[in-house]
């Protein structure tokens, strides 16, 4: 095991290389040092060719509870707020994209809990394993957010109509729910979620690293030929929702541990 840094681990299993968020004190919320050191992972694991496929995974029993909301709050203060936002977004639009456009087969292996932008980076790799015990929900509604950059994905992967039942409603999913709509692909024993994802991996190594490229260029450049359109104005919508009053009061509960106050 690697630690690229304090919150990030790597493991190198040949054909897989593995990526695994080890936050688990705050249940691997994805602060922008997070996001930076997933990049640089993929980044590393690209040059080694016997790394054949990515497993992205969680540390403890979360996968990822998305956002880091402690970061929000603290940019806050400051005066320019706006582009500390517009950077967040930015930064995490650039991984995901960079994840889409990856050459090698990325297998996310939620272990737990998925939330919000935790669903957006679980909906950037190619094949999703959960554990029995695996959840999900999108509660930026709940929060005064916005979810821009997954709710292409979700629309991409799903279709509109359930992404709009999920977005707005803000209801959890079991993992069998979740499978039912496509969002996880293949559900295991909780104790199993790392093992089956290096099989897939053995299995992925059977194929032509080229055919692997040129699969996902046609699925997500050219069948999703708006979706790198619709991720740049969802960054857009997600930076300008944090400068709400909404925003402001759901991130703020949500700390506190209270619920939110919203003035209509």
């Amino acid at each position: 095991m690697i630690a690229i840094s304090d919150n990030i681990q790597l493991r190198k299993d040949a054909p897989s290389g593995s990526i695994i968020i080890n936050r688990p004190n705050r249940r691997n919320a994805l602060s922008r040092e997070i996001i930076d050191s997933i990049r640089q992972a993929l980044e590393d694991f690209y040059q080694e060719s016997n790394v054949r496929a990515i497993i992205l995974t969680g540390a403890g029993n979360t996968f990822s509870s998305g956002t880091d909301l402690r970061e929000v709050r603290d940019s806050m203060a400051e005066k320019n707020a706006m582009e500390i936002w517009h950077q967040d977004a930015l930064r995490f639009q650039e991984l995901i994209e960079y994840m889409l456009r990856y050459p090698k087969p990325i297998i996310a292996a939620v272990n737990g809990w998925v939330l919000g932008s935790g669903v957006g980076l679980m909906l950037a790799a190619d094949i999703v394993i959960a554990a029995e015990s695996a959840q999900l929900r999108m509660p930026e509604a709940k929060l005064g957010l916005n979810a821009g950059l997954t709710t292409p994905l979700m629309a991409f992967r799903i279709g509109t109509g359930p992404t709009s039942d999920l977005l707005i409603s803000g209801r959890t999913l079991s993992s069998t729910a979740a499978q039912e709509l496509g969002l996880f692909h293949e559900i295991v024993s909780d104790d199993l979620v790392w093992a089956r994802g290096q099989q897939l991996a053995i299995d992925c190594a059977q194929g032509a690293a080229h055919s692997h490229l040129l699969t996902k260029q046609l699925l997500n450049e050219t069948v999703g030929e708006q979706l790198f359109t619709q991720l740049s104005i969802g960054a857009a919508n997600s930076a300008s929702a944090r400068t709400t009053d909404a925003a402001i009061e759901g991130v703020n509960a949500f700390l506190e541990k209270r619920k939110p106050d919203w003035v209509n």
